[in-house]
């Protein structure tokens, strides 16, 4: 739905300030829905002002620029540091998906430990394999006293 105007906005006011019909009435003349009306009148006596509050709108964040800059700092200093962690250091109440989120946003994200000791076993695979099974013999087994077919290899 579009925003109204501040003209149509300033024009439905003055008409409720004239007394010019009742809400539902003003409502149907300029074409708007009786909420509309009742919005605005209540804006006007809340706030004073009748503009569009756009700004307002949606759920605010509970991570600033500022929390941002502490987690990539806190991610530096301590690359193995938790999330709980993170939390009790910025001292937020918020939840921990909030917190993977942002770090999320941020490209940041959790590495296994460059200093982590050296695996004793060697390579569990010899390498990527070729694709199909053109490079591999077919596995047929041998031939039982039952079976009246013999067995062939699909082509």
């Amino acid at each position: 739905m579009k925003t109204l105007s501040l003209d149509l906005r300033e024009r439905i006011v003055t008409a409720y300030d004239n007394e010019q019909g009742s809400r539902d009435e003003i409502a149907r003349r300029f074409r708007v829905s009786l909420g509309m009306v009742k919005k605005l009148i209540q804006q006007r006596r809340h706030k004073g002002d009748i503009a569009p509050q756009h700004h307002r709108s949606g759920r605010k964040p509970m991570l600033l620029d500022e929390h941002r800059e502490r987690l990539n700092q806190l991610v530096n200093q301590k690359p193995d540091i938790t999330l709980q962690e993170m939390k009790a250091a910025l001292q937020l109440n918020c939840s921990l998906p909030a917190i993977h989120y942002v770090l999320v946003e941020m490209g940041l994200t959790y590495k296994k430990r460059l200093s982590m000791r050296a695996s004793r076993l060697a390579l569990t695979s010899p390498g990527p394999a070729r694709s199909g099974s053109a490079g591999k013999p077919a596995l047929i087994p041998p031939a039982s006293s039952s079976s009246t077919k013999p067995l062939r290899k699909r082509t």
